[in-house]
């Protein structure tokens, strides 16, 4: 990409909007006291400022901004310190990294060492994680172990989405935008009370949609590919009998047809990375079928009661999910051994599918608190978890018309049982003690079968074949708080965390069901938050070290295009994050944040196969032919710089009539896409940029904006394929579009 046009273009639009700040009011003299947020990170209501914790929140205006696209739950990736996000399956599988940390696995079967969790539920499976982002109170990432509270695959930290609650006034809105490529896109939410003091209810739903907008030059087709609906949907009741009983009670679905993710055959320069110069979004040469259908349904039900300084809490969470994805994997059309391939050299055609004709999951948690008003507070709890997964993974020969020539499934039983206990106590007037401790027992039943081997691996029917991996491990963590002043204080914090043992059986491509251990990490953290000018100015910096044992990873494609789950001896990471939100005067609000993280795979002794397309390998070989050693790369998809700045100003003009301007921008160096090092499969850095020029009308009930994502068009690759060819897929184009909000 061109960065320093885009570096040149990012200046003159902040020197434009802050001229504009300038010239616009040079007699406003009102500030704007800054509002401190309210989380949950450590499941009480907590001002984020009392929280011994690395903790980022989104809400409002910035949260509506950054989704205004139609962009699924990947608008979040670097858009705070240290998040960083991907996907090879498209809006249905994100895959999140924290401080480096997380899983490039495509299985549906991979966990992920940064746990998700909708209105305290934690959604498990990879594809349940991607659940649309609408009517939302706020959304917390909690960076650095978590396995407390929140127990089993947490290492890494935790992305936690809230709704918004019902209310007993009636209040609501609507948000419609069309843009480019035919897109559209609505989300709107209807609130209020049915029996005056005691049920409420609220409304939300989302509907997404894309027109098809690539062209397919294999088949001629204009206009065939990239298109999309998702449409999802939540009902809420909260029921209040009496001032010491709360229950409430949420129904969710997610019905989605469309575009899987599309592979780009020989995209990536061969010696030189980056995208060849002849690069395209619009146009592709595909000669297999891409199709995309995912159908979840849920429903969470909390109930609160109140017994002197107690509070006794239930939360109950069921979710169901069958999906289908197939793609063209190699990228291209034909063979090398055909009359025509392309674009490229194409060393033979891959279509695969993967699908789950059911999952079904079922948690719940107890949990009894003290309510936090004296100088000792604490919870204690237990916790319940099961999923039931069937998994399908399909092969097809294309250049037989498509025909499907192999057949594996899969079944997993996973069983999770933890409890745990919380403490805080205040030591002296301004130092504060806290403590956790959880125990956990993980076991997993998994069972697969190869029904239909491809022709291509002249193997024929394998299984049954039955694991049962299963371990008991215990996490928590101590910090201190020192207030400092009612506007500054420091705190030191320690963590335990783990990710339950893992199982891949990619077995279309091999005979090996593999299985990856439990990791263990152990965290150090220090941070100062700082209320500053007049709670004009939020600052919260911290730094950590964590040291990881036995890293679950994952060695993906390879010259047989075979996944296998390994064990790293141990992993180093360091690094240092900060936040800054400022109101100078009340009509301007800016956030930056920023991130610097640095790992390290220290294993002498681990080697995997390298890249089965024709790349250059950075990394020395190892003993055994083919393989390479790892040993002191950094970690996939991790980042070491991440930065983001937002802002805001407000112009406000007779009869009513206020305009706003903002922009925000995110910014992340160079990652690569696999444990190994190579020239090709890596990006150098990645912009994005956006733009929300908006009129509220008198009364502020009606607002009208012009939206732009991407507004530099920065493309850039975000993962690629290495088995075949130097296959990629890239981040999202441009979008301009035209937004109406109306709120009552």
């Amino acid at each position: 990409m061109r960065f320093g046009v885009q570096l040149r273009a990012l200046a003159f639009s902040t020197m434009l909007l802050i001229s504009f700040t300038v010239v616009a009011d040079e007699k406003v003299e009102e500030v704007m006291m800054l509002e401190e947020v309210v989380v949950t990170a450590q499941k009480r209501e907590q001002r984020s400022f009392d929280v011994p914790l690395s903790i980022s929140t989104l809400q409002g205006e910035k949260s509506d901004a950054l989704r205004s696209s139609g962009m699924d739950v990947r608008f979040l990736s670097n858009r705070t310190p240290s998040l960083q996000m991907e996907s090879s399956f498209g809006r249905v599988f994100p895959r999140f990294y924290i401080r480096g940390l997380g899983n490039t696995d495509f299985d549906l079967n991979a966990s992920q060492p940064v746990s998700v969790l909708y209105d305290g539920v934690v959604l498990e499976n990879a594809l349940l994680k991607g659940f649309p982002a609408f009517d939302l109170d706020r959304i917390e990432v909690l960076r650095g172990p978590q396995g407390t509270l929140f127990g089993r695959n947490t290492p890494a930290g935790i992305v936690k989405f809230e709704s918004a609650r019902p209310t007993e006034t009636l209040e609501g809105y609507g948000r419609l935008s069309y843009g480019r490529f035919n897109s559209s896109n609505f989300e709107g939410a209807l609130s209020g009370g049915l029996i005056p003091s005691e049920l409420s209810a609220r409304f939300s739903v989302l509907a997404q949609q894309r027109g098809d907008w690539i062209d397919n030059e294999y088949t001629d087709g204009e206009d065939v590919l990239g298109g999309h609906r998702d449409i999802a949907g939540r009902l809420q009741f909260l029921w209040t009998p009496t001032s010491a009983l709360e229950t409430w009670v949420k129904l969710h679905a997610r019905e989605l047809d469309g575009t899987a993710r599309l592979f780009r055959a020989n995209t990536l320069s061969k010696g030189q990375g980056d995208l060849v110069a002849s690069f395209d979004r619009a146009r592709i040469a595909h000669d297999g079928r891409n199709e995309q259908t995912l159908s979840t349904q849920g429903l969470a039900a909390e109930i609160r009661y109140d017994i002197g300084d107690f509070q006794l809490v239930s939360l109950t969470g069921l979710e169901r999910l069958t999906t289908f994805s197939r793609g063209d994997i190699d990228g291209g059309y034909g063979a090398v051994f055909t009359p025509q391939s392309g674009p490229g050299e194409i060393p033979f055609p891959s279509e695969t599918a993967s699908g789950i004709p059911a999952l079904r999951q079922f948690s719940q948690e107890l949990r009894l608190m003290s309510t936090g008003r004296y100088r000792f507070a604490y919870q204690f709890g237990v916790y319940y978890f099961r999923e039931f997964v069937e998994m399908e993974d399909f092969n097809y020969d294309t250049l037989a018309g498509g025909i499907q020539d192999g057949l594996v499934r899969q079944e997993q039983t996973a069983t999770a049982r933890a409890a745990f206990t919380a403490m805080t106590l205040r030591l002296i007037e301004h130092l504060e003690l806290g403590a956790g401790l959880r125990l956990s027992d993980d076991q997993k039943d998994y069972t697969a079968w190869r029904i239909q081997a491809p022709a291509v691996t002249e193997a024929g029917p394998l299984g049954p074949i039955s694991l049962n991996p299963q371990d008991t491990v215990w996490s928590g963590d101590l910090s201190l708080r020192y207030r400092v002043t009612p506007n500054a204080q420091t705190y030191l914090r320690a963590a335990r965390g783990f990710r339950a043992p893992s199982i891949q059986g990619r077995l279309l491509f091999g005979n090996e069901v593999t299985v990856a251990d439990t990791e263990t990490i152990l965290s150090v953290e220090g941070g100062t938050k700082l209320r500053l000018w007049g709670q004009r100015l939020h600052l919260n910096m911290a730094a950590f070290q964590y040291f990881m044992q036995d890293q679950q990873l994952t060695a993906v494609g390879g010259a047989t295009n075979f996944n296998r789950l390994v064990n790293a001896e141990r992993t180093i990471g360091r690094g240092v994050e900060a936040e800054l939100v400022l109101a100078p005067i009340t009509a301007l609000e800016m956030t930056a944040g920023f991130s610097y993280n640095q790992t390290r795979i220290d294993d002498p002794n681990l080697a995997i196969q390298g890249c089965g397309a024709p790349c250059t390998m950075l990394d020395p070989p190892a003993s055994a032919e083919g393989t390479f050693s790892i040993d002191g790369n950094s970690l996939p998809q991790a980042p070491g710089w991440i930065s983001d700045v937002t802002l805001r100003y407000a112009l406000d003009l007779p009869a009513g009539v206020r305009l706003i301007a903002s922009t925000d921008w995110a910014y992340r160096s160079t990652v690569r896409f696999f444990l190994y090092e190579s020239v090709e499969y890596a990006d150098d850095s990645l912009l994005e940029g956006g733009l929300r020029l908006a009129c509220l009308l008198p009364y502020g009930n009606i607002e009208i904006a012009v939206i732009g994502r991407n507004i530099l068009n920065d493309t850039s690759p975000t993962g690629g394929i290495d088995f075949n060819n130097l296959t990629s897929y890239v981040n999202e184009p441009r979008f301009w579009g035209l937004e109406v909000v109306r709120r009552f």
